[in-house]
């Protein structure tokens, strides 16, 4: 059922862990022997005896609601007096400019196989997925612009390709295109293709144009098709690395590579850009969401003198 919603492969991962949690901390019923009671008890005690934090306890409920509406096909109907875990409101984290040369200077004195990568979430605001799933057709070189397929949301977008960026990228995709070579050579290469485009097209997946920019340096084994094929780098790794060169480049807030793209919008507001056109780089549904960063602005004192300097 998840997947003729075409969800992807973590969203299955999670909504099978709660469901089989949920069955677990019922006694192991069959959920069609359980309903709104048994539901909100488990929801509850995500929120009190673990003290999830509420985007996971979103995610459990999305679960459920799925299990029950459409697999069991039986309506919850409305799962009232559940112990919502609060989300906390917070100001992202945001490196200045000078913390992002300082950690990609790190991460270049490392040698680190993923600068280009992180180089990609501050130059174009990406997310980290976002990024590691670029495929060879998403990049215009002459245009400067990277084109982002299904995003959060399912969306697709446009944003910019740094000028300075194209040089390491072109030997990217000739380092990533001698690879698909040799994988060809040897009887591989093979990507994985959403949807039904396998199908559709069935030399597709070996084509060179949907291979991935970052592909990963071992083949692996794709656990929805059995096939063998090449898929792009982990992004443990390059959350690894990253956690690894901040430490070393004295940066002590609590970065993550999700922070670049915070850094990525902030910094143009900072330039003077209009609210709009940033928030169709970053593919915000709502401009409210990118206002955030104009709070962050605001913080530290940028928008306001100190009485004590007066």
């Amino acid at each position: 059922a998840i997947r003729l919603k075409r969800f992807s492969l973590s969203t299955e991962r999670s909504y099978l862990y709660y469901i089989h949690d949920f069955i677990v901390f019922s006694g192991k019923k069959h959920p069609r022997d359980m309903g709104q009671d048994e539901v909100r008890a488990y929801l509850n005690h995500l929120a009190l005896s673990k003290q999830v934090a509420a985007s996971t306890q979103n995610v459990a409920l999305a679960a459920l609601l799925f299990l029950y509406g459409v697999v069991l096909d039986r309506d919850l109907g409305h799962v009232a007096d559940v112990v919502r875990a609060k989300r906390p409101k917070r100001l992202p984290v945001v490196l200045t400019r000078s913390e992002v040369m300082r950690l990609f200077a790190e991460l270049e004195r490392r040698s680190s196989p993923y600068l280009l990568e992180l180089k990609l979430l501050y130059g174009s605001g990406l997310r980290l997925m976002e990024a590691l799933r670029l495929r060879i057709k998403d990049v215009d070189f002459e245009g400067e612009s990277l084109t982002v397929r299904s995003g959060k949301g399912n969306k697709d977008r446009v944003t910019v390709l740094p000028n300075s960026l194209q040089e390491p990228l072109t030997e990217q995709l000739e380092w990533a295109q001698a690879l698909h070579k040799k994988d060809k050579a040897d009887g591989f290469g093979e990507v994985y293709l959403p949807g039904a485009l396998a199908k559709k097209y069935p030399g597709a997946a070996t084509s060179w144009s949907w291979q991935y920019i970052f592909p990963a340096r071992n083949r692996s084994h794709d656990p929805r098709s059995d096939r063998i094929g090449r898929h792009h780098v982990s992004k443990t790794a390059v959350q690894r690395s990253m956690r690894k060169a901040l430490a070393a480049a004295d940066i002590v807030k609590a970065a993550s590579p999700h922070t670049l793209r915070h850094s990525f919008a902030t910094h143009l507001i900072e330039d003077g850009y209009d609210i709009r056109t940033v928030q169709e780089l970053l593919g915000h549904k709502d401009v409210k969401t990118t206002m955030i960063y104009t709070h962050v602005l605001n913080r530290g004192g940028r928008g306001v003198r100190s009485p004590l300097d007066v």
